[in-house]
């Protein structure tokens, strides 16, 4: 069976090298007899899995010794506990609410403190990230918060939050290792791996090690997110998530052997480049994301009509192309381009998005109509005005 062309946010597409790798050695791993899946997390074998993952992520972030790198099961979402639970010593953190995963984030830390919303781009529908221009940052808080890639609504931070002497806290999960990265403008930041860097159920930490140096924040904290104890064990307190670490291993190897961070980044601006200019020259896509806060990860768009993005999406997967279809929180379509997915992929999207719209000109023509009947536009062409239409660029933002 061929492989299908997978845009899903999450589990998503793997190197096919790695999983070639992955299933060359899964009855026998280096002639141990038995597969990783089997193996002892206490063995010599695994040691040397665990540690040849984390020297090999440590090389492509280039995170100095003063921060821990920790693999812990559980995803992202179980961080939005642990991330208040260790750093909220004066019980007052604040948070930029960007989207759907910053706002689970806030509200959970609500349970621990008082958690402040600092800025918030709900308003307009989260089209946008809070401009740091907007805002300013009490310097009284124990961290800030921010998702920095927004997977559902297709926008990424470009520009950090000033937050002078307040640590900063980022979920990158959606653009982990999508990028070079300066480490040491962070408290702490963290992913859930399944988009870029292997498979669900495994998240990495990596936080200064000044800031969890005293335990937990909160006496109530569970021993497993206690940040502090699992560096001490080594991110192996407890039977870690052994084959997502392998696997993990392997893709950071992939990513290296590629060229690294540097070249992960020019791989991805080529995908959304060509994605983004197929949507700015189009008659009747409509990105989500406005310019200035496109995401290279995710791409979100849709037609205004829920029936023509309904039969966009079945054509897409008649053609061997999965998880186009968006989030419930935007409705239409979202490519999601992680370092994977090759531009191959991104090509055969856009030819038949150039097919389906040739194939709909009465469509078209109606929501460039609309778009005139709705307002001002933000765009030059005045389409799509009222839909949080993204203004014309020939490049994504990056």
């Amino acid at each position: 069976m061929a492989r299908v062309y997978n845009f899903g946010a999450g589990p998503a597409t793997m190197p096919v090298p790695v999983l070639e790798r992955i299933q060359s050695e899964l009855l026998d791993y280096h002639g141990q007899g038995l597969s990783i899946l089997e193996m002892s997390h206490r063995t010599p074998a695994f040691t040397r899995v665990i540690q040849d993952a984390e020297a090999c992520l440590r090389r492509l972030m280039g995170i100095p010794d003063t921060y821990a790198v920790l693999f812990l099961q559980g995803g992202a979402t179980l961080q939005f506990a642990g991330i208040p639970m260790n750093l909220m010593r004066t019980g007052r953190a604040g948070y930029l609410r960007s989207g759907l995963f910053s706002t689970l984030a806030w509200q959970e830390a609500q349970k621990h403190g008082e958690a402040l919303v600092v800025a918030s781009s709900e308003g307009t529908g989260y089209d946008r990230v809070p401009d740091p221009a907007s805002y300013e940052v009490p310097q009284d808080l124990d961290y800030l918060y921010i998702c920095e890639n927004n997977t559902i609504y297709g926008t990424k931070f470009w520009e950090l939050p000033r937050a002078g002497a307040v640590p900063l806290v980022s979920d990158v999960s959606s653009c982990f290792l999508s990028e070079p990265v300066d480490v040491s403008r962070y408290g702490l930041i963290y992913a859930g791996v399944q988009k870029n860097a292997g498979p669900a159920g495994l998240s990495c930490v990596i936080v200064r090690r000044d800031l969890m140096a005293n335990g937990p924040a909160k006496p109530y904290c569970p021993g497993y997110l206690d940040y502090r104890l699992q560096d001490q064990k080594d991110s192996m307190m407890n039977t870690p998530n052994t084959f997502a670490i392998y696997a993990c291993g392997l893709v950071f190897q992939w990513i290296e052997d590629q060229g690294g961070l540097e070249a992960m980044r020019a791989r991805n601006r080529a995908k959304a480049e060509l994605m983004y200019a197929a949507l700015d020259r189009s008659r009747l896509f409509c990105p989500h994301a406005q310019r200035a806060s496109r995401s290279l990860m995710n791409a979100t768009f849709r037609t205004g009509s829920k029936e023509l993005d309904e039969e966009f999406i079945a054509g897409a997967e008649a053609r061997g192309m999965i998880g186009v279809r968006a989030h419930r929180s935007t409705g239409g379509m979202r490519a999601s381009m992680y370092n994977a997915l090759p531009i191959e992929a991104v090509q055969a999207l856009v030819a038949y998005m150039e097919e389906f719209e040739a194939a709909h000109p009465a469509e078209a023509e109606a929501a460039v109509e609309r778009a005139g009947h709705e307002g001002p536009a933000p765009a030059p062409t005045g389409k799509c005005a009222g839909r949080s239409c993204a203004t014309r660029s020939d490049a994504a933002r990056g």
